[in-house]
Order: C-alpha cells, then sequence, then structure tokens
C-alpha cells in the first residue's frame, strides 16, 4: 500500500508543523542506527480485561501511543485505587515516543494519562475538544500542565511523523467527539475503530460511514476493533429508545427523582438533563467527576440547558418535591459516591423518601454487581422506588457495538488482518470468530495478550517476540505500585488477620527476660481464645529456650517464632494469619 510523502523538516527553527484539518504536522526525529524496518504492533493493556487501554505502533525510531487508561480494582485488591499498564517499555524506549493519540475522553482511555507522564516525556497528546478538556483538568489536578502540549483535533485533522501519516473518522459511543484512527506505516494501513456503536438515531453526530467505505474500498491492512460486546447479538438500542423511557419514567413520578448514571455518559447526560427542562425539574448535582463533566460539557455546548435549570442546595427549597431532579454518581455502588452515601443515610444534604423515584440508568461493571445489589436493597428499605435497568424498562444501553455492528465495521472496513481489541478473552476470541464469519481467513486472525507483538512488513502481518507487558497496582498517586508481595500480605490480612508476638530478650545472655506475649487482630478474639493463646505462648517459649542454648541470629529467632506458630494455628484453626515476631534485646 502506498503511503503520502511527509514534509521536511524544519531545521532553521528546529520546530514541528501543525494545522488542523488537511495540513500536517511534522514531528522532530533523531538520528538511530540501522533498523529492520518493520512495523512493530502491540498493545500494553487492554486485552483480556476492559480497561487501561493502551496500544502502541512502532516503526524504526518512531513510537506512537494510542490512549493511556486505567482499570478500576476489583474485590480481592484491598487498598488498590486504579490498576494501570507497566509502562518499562516506554521508558526504555522513551526517545522513540512521538505522540499520545486519544481516541475519546472516558476513564479507562484517559485515566492514565497522569501515571504516563510521570514515567515518560510524551511531546504532544491530540484529542478531541472535549476529551482535550477532560484531560487538562486531570492534569491540573496533579500540577502536571507543564508536562506535555495537548492540541484539540477533529475528524478532519491529520497528524504526520517520519514515518507515521495519521487520520481520524468519527465514531459513535456514549460520549461525545469520540473517534477512530487510521494509522498509514510504511508497511501498511492500521485502523483502530476507538469504542464504537453504531447508532443510527444519535444523541449527537452520526458517524462517518462513508469514510469507514472508503478505508475499505483503498485497504486496510489490519484492522483493531473494539470486543467488549461481542458475546452480545444483533444491534445495540439507541439512545432515542433510551430518552424515550427516561421521559415516561419522568412523566409518573409524583416526587423526587434521583438518577445515577455514569458521569462520562455525556450523552445520557444530556438526555436526563433534556427531561428535567422538559418536565420544568430543577437539577440537583452530586459527586465531584459528575460536576467537573457537566461543567466542561456546557462550555463545549454537548450539554444545552438554560443556567436557572441547575440550583443549589440551598435553592432546593424554594421547590416543590415533584420539580426537583437529583443527577449524582453512584450508579455502580461505590462506597463513597454519592448515591451510596444517600443509601446508607450519611449523605450531608440528601435523605430519602417515600415518594422519591430512584433511577440507575447504567449497567452493572462485571464484578459491581454485589455493590450495587446491596445499595438497591438499602433504598428499598427506605421505602423509595426503585428502578434499574430490565428488558422490560430500557433506561440503558452500551455505548460499545454488538455482535451485528461488529460484523458491519468488518464488512465496512474489509481487513487483510483482524486483531481484537478492548475485552476479555472470551470477548476476543469471539469477535475474532465474527471476523471469520464475514470472511476474514481464521489464519488472518490474531486473539493475542498484552505484550504479544504482531509485525508488519511490506503488507504482510505475523507474529514477533514479545515485549514487556505487565500490571502496575497503584495505591494513591505513587506510580511505583505495590508489589505482589504486598497485594498478598493485604489478602492475608483481608481473610485471616494477624498475630504479634513480642519477645523480651538478652541475646548476650542468651535466654528470655519473659514470657512471650502474643496479641491477635482479626485472627481470633483474644477473650474467646485464652486457652488457645496461651499454648501458643508457651509452645514459643519451649521453642526460644532450645534455640538461645546455642549461639543463634535474630533471623533465625524469628523463623523459629513463625515455625512454631504457623502450623499450630493452621491445626486448631485451619487459618494462617500473619504472624509478626517483635524482639526487644537488652544492650548492656
Amino acid at each position: 500500500m502506498p503511503t503520502e510523502k511527509v514534509a521536511n523538516q524544519d531545521k532553521k527553527n528546529n520546530k514541528p508543523h501543525y494545522q488542523r484539518n488537511t495540513k500536517s504536522r511534522q514531528l522532530m526525529n533523531t538520528k538511530e542506527p540501522k533498523y529492520t524496518h518493520e512495523t512493530k504492533v502491540f498493545a500494553l493493556g487492554g486485552l483480556g480485561e476492559v480497561g487501561k487501554n493502551m496500544y502502541c505502533i512502532e516503526h524504526d525510531n518512531e513510537l506512537i501511543i494510542i490512549d493511556a487508561g486505567v482499570k478500576f480494582a476489583e474485590e480481592g485488591l484491598p487498598g488498590i485505587d486504579y490498576i494501570i499498564p507497566d509502562y518499562t517499555y516506554l521508558v526504555r524506549n522513551q526517545k522513540k515516543i512521538k505522540a499520545l493519540l486519544i481516541t475519546h475522553g472516558h476513564e479507562d482511555h484517559i485515566g492514565g494519562i497522569p501515571f504516563l507522564l510521570q514515567a515518560v516525556t510524551i511531546p504532544f497528546i491530540y484529542a478531541s475538544p472535549l476529551a482535550s478538556a477532560l484531560i487538562k483538568r486531570k492534569l491540573e489536578e496533579r500540577r502536571l500542565t507543564k508536562a506535555t502540549k495537548i492540541i484539540e483535533i477533529n475528524d478532519s485533522s491529520r497528524v504526520q511523523t517520519k514515518f507515521f501519516n495519521i487520520g481520524f473518522f468519527k465514531t459513535n459511543h456514549s460520549i461525545p467527539e469520540s473517534l477512530g484512527i487510521i494509522i498509514n506505516t510504511p508497511n501498511g494501513r492500521v485502523v483502530t475503530t476507538g469504542d464504537f456503536k453504531f447508532d443510527l438515531t444519535p444523541v449527537g453526530e452520526p458517524a462517518d460511514f462513508q469514510k469507514m467505505s472508503f478505508l475499505g474500498t483503498t485497504g486496510v491492512t489490519l484492522l483493531m476493533s473494539d470486543s467488549t460486546n461481542a458475546e452480545i447479538p444483533t444491534f445495540s438500542l439507541s439512545e432515542k429508545v433510551i430518552a424515550n423511557s427516561i421521559q415516561n419514567e419522568f412523566r409518573k413520578a409524583d416526587g423526587r427523582i434521583i438518577v445515577a448514571t455514569f458521569a462520562s455518559n455525556v450523552d445520557r447526560v444530556q438526555q436526563i438533563v433534556q427531561a428535567a427542562v422538559k418536565f420544568d425539574r430543577r437539577i440537583l448535582v452530586f459527586g465531584r467527576s459528575m460536576e467537573n463533566v457537566i461543567q466542561t460539557s456546557r462550555k463545549l455546548g454537548h450539554i444545552k440547558c438554560p443556567d436557572k435549570y441547575f440550583i443549589r442546595n440551598d435553592d432546593a427549597k424554594k421547590f416543590k418535591d415533584n420539580q426537583i431532579l437529583i443527577l449524582c454518581t453512584g450508579s455502580q455502588g461505590e462506597p463513597l459516591a454519592a448515591l451510596s452515601r444517600i443509601a446508607a443515610g450519611t449523605h450531608k444534604f440528601i435523605h430519602i423518601k417515600p415518594t422519591d423515584t430512584i433511577i440507575f440508568s447504567s449497567s452493572p461493571i462485571p464484578g459491581n454487581a454485589t455493590s450495587i445489589n446491596r445499595v438497591v436493597n438499602k433504598l428499598f428499605r427506605l421505602g423509595a422506588k426503585v428502578l434499574v435497568h430490565s428488558p422490560l424498562n430500557s433506561l440503558h444501553t452500551s455505548g460499545h457495538a454488538s455482535q451485528e455492528e461488529q460484523k458491519l465495521m468488518l464488512l465496512l472496513t474489509s481487513p487483510k488482518y483482524f486483531f481484537p481489541v478492548h475485552g476479555e478473552y472470551r470477548m476476543l476470541k469471539i469477535h475474532s470468530e465474527l471476523a471469520q464469519d464475514v470472511g476474514v481467513p481464521k489464519e488472518n486472525t490474531f486473539v493475542l495478550s498484552n505484550g504479544d507483538v504482531i509485525i508488519l512488513k511490506d503488507g504482510e502481518a505475523r507474529l514477533g517476540n514479545r515485549v514487556h507487558a505487565d500490571d502496575i497496582y497503584v495505591d494513591g498517586n505513587d506510580i511505583t505500585g505495590l508489589s505482589t508481595a504486598v497485594l498478598r500480605d493485604r489478602q492475608i490480612l483481608s481473610e485471616d488477620g494477624m498475630v504479634s508476638i513480642l519477645i523480651s530478650m538478652d541475646s548476650r545472655a542468651g535466654k528470655l527476660l519473659a514470657k512471650p506475649v502474643i496479641i491477635s487482630r482479626g485472627f481470633v478474639y483474644m477473650k474467646d481464645s485464652y486457652q488457645l493463646i496461651k499454648e501458643a505462648e508457651h509452645l514459643v517459649q519451649d521453642a526460644l529456650t532450645k534455640l538461645l542454648m546455642n549461639k543463634t541470629t535474630f533471623g533465625e529467632i524469628k523463623n523459629t517464632i513463625r515455625d512454631t506458630l504457623g502450623p499450630y494455628f493452621y491445626r486448631k484453626t485451619k487459618r494462617n494469619p500473619m504472624i509478626i515476631p517483635v524482639i526487644m534485646n537488652k544492650k548492656q
């Protein structure tokens, strides 16, 4: 496939060129040794999982990154806030990085940017106006605004480097300004859909079917496509259907309406706001992420509503209950989100009334069903009317393509090779089978894991050597992450608790100065387990008395304590608490 010629670099001022629409941006290159002239395509996140999307395309001394997301921690990862990709490969190849391209403004695509910028230097981030605004907010919070340059793009923009000629096309998703990306490389054309669906009656602008079809006509070497809903047959519901359902519930409600949805689902938020305006309800917004997204989206014109409809809590007293809409976070049962605090009765301003109607305009993220059910049950106990999405009650639709839409994308783009991304393994597998159903040969599909590399050479694709890819567990804002050992300790503490044993000794004399003392936390209740604790203390005392008869070390003393108590506690309780020896040594 022929590629477009690259404009000459501006050697005089050493500055890159960029203009929107049909003109190009030339990024600087440095002299490097000889290369194989192959193009590598791989993922550092987003394969075998839903979240932390990060895809890379590398040719010789240039590397382009597509998206930099996070994955939210599920149960079983105590204390973990986010999971991000391991950036080791990018750190090692930092000089090659030319740009970060963003498909849309959801957390699983932009949430990792602050962490990424702490690890490597990204000269330019290209994103739509809405995604750019959301990224800037993140960088401002972490004082990273000077770490990179954010350049706004649209579907007509072009980005050009020495080896890559990059374009964009409009797609439909649950957030405006979602883009697919076209990367022309020396070895073929790579197209990534980003998150998409085909909504024939969208809330915002329609997808660019014409450009997708043109890509199929002119040739796509490798298609990377969203696999999230590969298990769901037919087409996804249109957002317009959801809008009608929401308005029907607004029409029936006699008291306050409380709606919980994803803050990042801007299209849905717009429909909820429109319903509030139509039925003359004033809007109270709770939840920092919801407030930020609404503020940003209103500035950019994606959420349209007269100012008078948004009110503060103090103003709510002026209106009747049937004139109030509460729009909040917490659709996934997050413990600290606004709806969870309302359900628990700990919210500062909002307390549930029997006349309230609560609408969950969302679907559970895998792993969150238990948390959501817990919140729903609490709301029912308080007497509220609770509505959740069901086949009989269309209050939510996915922003991701179902099977027929995935087939349509494959038919429009007609790729030579297919690389399903953005999904758990079974989703990737099913998506590859759908590709085979519409004519992509089985040997031309790649169901891969993070770190696996596709090599493009002269329009042909094959597997190459793996690159390093792993998970980093973020506790707070520290990107160094937590080791698996720390996570294992947290797991033990959460399940089996801990036992601390205090030893007072004289190492020079080789004797104990007092009987060992055991303190239990989360293992057994001390008062109810007096005999167990006393017997354990005697066992440790006997073992240490024998050990101290000969010359020993503090390490051997600690190991003896653990080797004595571990089997004893398991024999008695079938549990393995964490054992922490504390040695107090007499100094002469």
